[in-house]
């Protein structure tokens, strides 16, 4: 300490106690002294009293020095003391933290570092100097530079991502710290590259094109793997950040055979036979699993590339890794959020595979008595003490079980249906009816939802569902299935339960005229959904809006999917009752309601329930899916069979030309219909066309991503020393670089080709507009004429009856018998001949 205060007054020299110099008018001493001296000693030990004030002086040292101690890194990087003392001054005057010495003078939140960053990164080569200072192996100089970096990218990312993206062998200098011995090193190159990979596809790839997944792997090994410290962490937000949303890294995780080296950080130590207890879970070790599930995740969400999906999921099941998450899921002891994110991750793993899905559904608990783990987790699922968020993992696990599984939609179906072979074991659906009738709203959402995609794309099932009978009362006759569920949705049930039943029943009837008969022939089941629709509008209550909204859709899909089976409630009776109960508009306004909440956007964007609180799970995704295709259709089915039940009444039978016209009317909407189902199917072949083209868009790009990759790679190999050692993969990437090419040459071909057809289709559909705007002005304009005409004989028909009044008085007034109505119509004639006589 002696030694300090001794060389700080040597550079300092003697204060006077009766003129002591201010903070500032030391700094500039000092900058002036770095700036000007010629011995290296003296700028040295000007540098270390800068370092020394820079954190009571930030804002002096800052503003005063920061060239001087920049042009250090310049003209001193053969000494590493001082380019040390220089960086380690410029990470005090970047930090994104306040220090305790400056809160007095500039506040908690002063955002000095960010300010003085802008400043440093302005000149060109700032950063490129930083860079160039990682190179030196002298912790002196590689650790501050470290550090510095990370101040830089905390305070401007953006920028700095930008910066080292174009500098050459950049983003190699930050990946050849990875391989340092020194582990504090290795450690904050990791946390750099977590800070410098977020959001940034381009680097992302250079990432994992610079071998940056077998240095993770290799330090999660050194670390120990699951059971390692927070290193192992770090590790995986790296990887997880490599691998989010960036299709190019994940097909290279794939085809590296990455996935494999997954499986072994899953397979946890059992418990000893000896001793049952269960395996120890520390905070640490719950966050490293977690993260690890993360990395499965991000391979096979719903959001990534189809193609992707499925060959992640034939890799996992074949790995081993499916089954390592299975025996997670069965196992004591795991934490309720691993358990959670477990099963959602299960549920990507399996979901649309029906290999996975007939794997998951021969799992079986080691429990007292054996049971499938589907009937386990259901059981969570419908057990109201058990977490929110592990009963909505549960429940997408389900879902994901059910999708496009139609064994498995049958297989739940059969145990509701009566057995020959009465079985006590407890099953799925069984456990779903039991929820659907408790007592708890969100059991009641849970059972009614996850019954209802046993339902989809799946007629069969839902006629088989029809026959499902439940015994309610002892010495009572079992009642139906709907009967129950249409008896529910009356009692006066919770908001949420009435939300899963309609659920249950919009499915249920849509696409399928035996279910909407059924339907239609319970008691006062439409009596229910009409009353509920024209009563007062609430639209301050999102779960009463909804209702309503669900119960048009519901009568719509009644008159849509209706093949007029029930002569009480035909197409058209049906019409009849909407417009009079509720009005068309209403109706039409009730039926969108759905889509114009929040709830429905956000519920629709991802298959996984995504409510964080119990009372905000109030929609299904597939649900919603079947809103957005069925809107459109089931309000133009009402309003067309209400417009066509209107216009007899309107125009009448006084005149024979109108059963011409009606004739006419008739055919031309015939046609009109013809032409609207034309354009709708020409609306759908150009999406299916413009999806293709957006997915060979999205392979070009990548294929281009990765040309840049190739091409940076190349150079840089070239630039190394050892050029002969590198030759091999100079070449290897000159031939992918012209595979490339020769892909995206393909790929522009057959996209030029898509094109064209689209630019056909948006032709004829031009046309087919063209012609259907011409037939419904012809006939808007017949049916105006038809008005117009009969207009005029209903006036003629008024002159007329004015004239007979007339004339019968005067006539009286004349002394003439007035013939009685019955002969009225031949005093009319003559009298009508009198005037023209005159």
């Amino acid at each position: 300490m002696e030694f300090f205060k001794n060389s700080f007054k040597s550079v300092l020299g003697a204060p006077d106690p009766e003129n002591q110099p201010t903070g500032a008018d030391t700094v500039e001493r000092l900058v002036d002294r770095l700036e000007s001296s010629t011995l290296l000693d003296d700028r040295r030990d000007a540098c270390r009293a800068l370092k020394a004030l820079s954190r009571t002086y930030r804002v002096e040292v800052g503003a005063q020095g920061m060239n001087a101690v920049r042009q250090v890194l310049e003209m001193d990087r053969t000494d590493c003391e001082i380019v040390g003392l220089a960086l380690d001054t410029l990470c005090n005057i970047t930090s994104p933290e306040t220090f305790d010495e400056e809160v007095d003078k500039h506040g908690p939140d002063s955002k000095i570092g960010e300010q003085f960053t802008e400043i440093f990164i302005k000149h060109q080569d700032s950063v490129g100097l930083v860079l160039a200072a990682l190179e030196d192996f002298d912790f002196r100089v590689r650790w501050p530079a470290l550090k510095l970096l990370s101040n830089l990218v905390s305070n401007r990312p953006k920028d700095i991502q930008e910066i080292i993206l174009v500098m050459p062998m950049g983003v190699s200098k930050l990946m050849d710290l990875l391989s340092d011995s020194r582990e504090v090193i290795r450690n904050d190159a990791l946390l750099l590259l977590i800070q410098l990979t977020k959001g940034n596809a381009n680097i992302q790839k250079i990432v994992a094109f610079e071998n940056a997944f077998d240095r993770i792997f290799d330090v999660i090994t050194q670390e120990g793997s699951a059971e390692g410290g927070i290193v192992v962490e770090d590790c995986l937000l790296l990887m997880l950040n490599l691998l989010k949303g960036n299709l190019s890294n994940q097909n290279f995780f794939k085809e590296g055979s990455y996935i494999q080296r997954l499986t072994p950080m899953f397979q946890l130590p059992q418990a000893d036979a000896e001793d049952p207890a269960p395996v120890g879970w520390s905070p640490q070790k719950v966050a490293n699993v977690h993260c690890m599930v993360q990395v499965i995740r991000a391979l096979v969400a719903p959001s990534c590339s189809a193609q992707i999906v499925s060959a992640c999921q034939r890799i996992m099941h074949a790995c081993g890794l499916l089954q390592a998450l299975c025996d997670i899921l069965m196992a004591s002891g795991v934490p309720a959020d691993v358990l959670t994110e477990t099963i959602n991750a299960v549920a990507e793993v399996i979901r649309g595979n029906n290999t996975n899905q007939e794997f998951l559904g021969s799992v079986t608990a080691p429990s007292s008595p054996p049971r499938p783990a589907i009937v386990v987790l259901l059981m969570s699922m419908v057990n109201e003490k058990q977490p929110f968020q592990l009963r909505c993992a549960v429940l997408y696990c389900f879902q994901s079980f059910l999708y496009k599984n139609n064994d498995g939609q049958t297989q739940l179906i059969q145990t509701l249906l009566p057995q020959s072979n009465e079985t006590p074991s407890l099953t799925t659906g069984q456990l779903l009816c039991g929820g659907l009738f408790s007592l708890d709203p969100l059991s009641n959402w849970f059972s009614a939802v996850a019954l209802s995609h046993a339902l989809i794309d799946n007629t069969t099932q839902k006629e088989q569902l029809l026959r499902v009978l439940l015994a309610t009362n002892i010495g009572k006759p079992p009642v139906t299935l709907m009967q129950q569920c249409v008896f529910l949705l009356q009692q006066g049930s919770k908001p949420q339960s009435k939300l899963g039943l309609l659920i249950l029943l919009c499915r249920w009837v849509s696409y399928c005229p035996v279910a909407v008969k059924t339907f239609l022939s319970l008691d006062s089941s439409v009596a229910y959904v009409t009353a509920l629709l024209s009563g007062h509008d609430n639209n301050e209550d999102l779960e009463e809006n909804l209702i309503q909204s669900m119960c048009a859709l519901l009568l719509g899909m009644c008159v849509h999917f209706n093949d007029d089976q029930v002569p009480a409630y035909t197409k058209d009776k049906l019409c009849n009752l909407i417009d009079k109960r509720i009005g068309l508009e209403r109706f039409q306004d009730a039926i969108g309601g759905t889509t114009r909440h929040e709830i429905y956007s956000r519920t629709l964007k991802h298959p996984q329930p995504s409510a964080k609180h119990p009372k905000d799970l109030l929609l299904d995704h597939e649900f919603c899916r079947l809103l957005k295709i069925l809107e459109g259709a089931v309000s133009e089915s009402v309003k067309g069979n209400t417009s066509c039940n209107d216009s007899p009444k309107e125009i009448g039978n006084s005149d024979p030309m109108v059963g011409q016209y009606k004739d006419l009317i008739r055919e031309q909407d015939e046609e009109i219909q013809k032409l609207k189902r034309d354009n709708e199917n020409l609306e759908k072949e150009k999406q299916e066309f413009q999806m293709t083209i957006q997915d060979l868009q999205s392979q070009i790009s990548n294929l281009r991503d990765q040309n840049l990759v190739l091409r940076a790679a190349q150079t840089n190999l070239a630039d190394k020393d050892a050029l002969p050692n590198h030759q091999i993969k100079i070449d290897d990437s000159s031939e992918e670089l012209e595979k490339s090419h020769l892909t995206i040459q393909n790929l522009e071909s057959q996209l030029s080709g898509y094109k064209s057809m689209i630019l056909a289709l948006q032709e004829k559909e031009s046309q087919v507009s063209l012609e259907l705007e011409k037939k419904l002005k012809e006939t808007t304009e017949e049916l105006e004429k038809l008005k117009k005409d009969q207009e005029d004989l209903l006036e003629l028909l008024s002159d007329q009856d004015t004239k007979l009044v007339l004339y019968k008085e005067k006539l009286t007034a004349l002394g003439e018998k007035v013939e009685s109505d019955g002969s009225s119509g031949e005093v009319d004639d003559d009298t009508d001949d009198q005037p023209s006589s005159n």
